[in-house]
């Protein structure tokens, strides 16, 4: 009897530790499954790499260092990994050596923080080397940041992506405990945008061989947007749609639950409408209440961070408000032209700023500001000791005396400024007014010059 109860209460133990012997070998089951599914996944990776004919992106990146990069969904997080592992295979690597894994590959049931050591696991049973990691999307694993920072801690090196600014939080920070650097990935650059479509502005005397097609290019690019993907495609618009949807049913209203769909597209469309001009928490929750279901203004800062953290937009502050305007009266602007042009009718003057905002936030990052207060300017850069003004084009006198009053005040005040800009459409010339000189530069050649 002593025997049959200590037999029983080992079987007990076993069913609640194991299940029953069915459930154990389907677990087994399932997990030889998921191994030969995961073997496939880095053989067909491996070839990838070695055969994708890549653009080469303007990014830094370190050798002896490992690196998180960020970013917008498609806007080329993991053709910067292909761009590092296609460098490592330059260098003598063996593409055995690369262990790239997509989290967001549909052959994959939901991926759990164990089922990461299954992969490493895995890849150690197939080759003899110590693995370089790409790991794709990752910020879909849970807690994947104790398993990042195991593998920096054991000396691998590792490369990173995701579509989420959260998998940054303070937290998973603190976990990463300074083990990798942070690289946001942004949209194609026009000098990027015209590499890609065979114009290289490195080449002799480019600008003056390719000026027609340049141009021709740069309306599509200030229209459409530099996502790299979006390039080739003939109904560019439904491809932008098609990103946006994912990216506000997949990466915002799935990920943070959000029940107020309708208020939340609302909102989106009336940052949009807004690039320009600073919009405040309380003015925005009443624009959007009129519209739709009545929200608070808690609701739209949660909503505001929803979408940021979703790279689909930034925001800049007012250099010279109080602490308290700077976080509430921002102005907000899209990560890439193509998507915000999809909201809009009469584009053109807002599409102008947004392609300048992105190209100081991708350049300054936090550094870039604006000014309302005695004086109003489009852009400040405090620390490179700049003042830009927008516009669309300087024909009419009241925009142009308005464009120039705003400059010649700031330069009486305590800003130290030692470059004074107006970007426009297509219009250039310099302006001595006042004891200062002010540049008028078309955009595209801002961006070229730039470059």
């Amino acid at each position: 009897m002593e025997r049959d109860a200590v037999q029983t209460e080992s079987q007990m133990y076993s069913l609640r530790k194991y299940g029953t012997l069915q459930e154990s070998r389907q677990r087994m089951l399932r997990i030889v499954m998921e191994k030969e599914v995961i073997q496939r996944i880095i053989i067909e990776n491996q070839y990838v790499i070695k055969k994708s004919e890549l653009i080469k992106r303007n990014f830094w990146s370190e050798p002896n260092l490992n690196f998180v990069f960020t970013g917008l969904r498609r806007a080329g997080k993991s053709y910067c990994m292909l761009q590092i592992a296609q460098q490592l295979l330059s260098e003598g690597h063996d593409v055995e050596e690369f262990l790239y894994f997509n989290f967001e590959d549909d052959r994959l049931d939901t991926v759990v923080l164990s089922d990461l050591d299954l992969i490493k696991r895995t890849y150690e049973e197939m080759f003899d080397h110590q693995p370089i990691f790409f790991l794709d999307e990752i910020q879909i694993v849970e807690r994947w940041e104790k398993f990042a920072r195991r593998l920096a801690d054991s000396k691998f090196r590792v490369y990173i992506t995701g579509s989420n600014a959260k998998m940054l939080s303070g937290d998973v920070a603190t976990t990463l405990g300074g083990r990798y650097m942070i690289c946001e990935v942004f949209p194609f650059s026009f000098d990027e945008y015209l590499l890609a479509h065979g114009i290289d502005l490195q080449e002799k005397n480019a600008q003056y061989k390719y000026h027609a097609e340049i141009s021709k290019h740069f309306q599509q690019y200030f229209r459409f947007g530099g996502l790299p993907e979006q390039i080739n495609v003939q109904n560019r618009r439904a491809w932008l749609s098609s990103l946006y949807q994912k990216i506000y049913l997949g990466d915002i209203v799935a990920r943070y639950q959000v029940r107020q769909e309708i208020s939340l597209r609302l909102l989106i469309k009336k940052l949009a409408e807004s690039v320009k001009q600073p919009a405040s928490y309380n003015r925005l929750a009443n624009i959007v209440s009129s519209a739709g279901k009545k929200i608070t203004s808690d609701t739209v800062i949660d909503y505001i961070s929803h979408i940021k953290d979703s790279y689909l937009i930034f925001s800049v502050e007012n250099y010279v408000a109080k602490m308290a305007d700077k976080e509430s009266n921002k102005k907000y602007y899209f990560t890439d032209n193509g998507i915000l042009n999809l909201f809009l009718l009469d584009a053109d003057t807002s599409l102008l700023e947004n392609q300048v905002a992105i190209y100081l936030h991708k350049l300054y990052g936090e550094q870039v500001y604006y000014l309302k207060g005695k004086t109003e300017i489009d852009f400040y850069v405090p620390k490179h000791k700049k003042a830009i003004q927008v516009s669309y084009s300087m024909k009419d006198i009241d925009t142009r005396k308005r464009e120039i009053n705003g400059l010649t005040e700031l330069s009486k005040s305590n800003f130290e400024i030692n470059s004074y800009l107006i970007i426009t459409k297509d219009e250039e010339e310099i302006i001595s007014e006042q004891g200062i000189e002010i540049q008028v530069i078309p955009v595209m050649k801002w961006l070229i010059q730039n470059n």
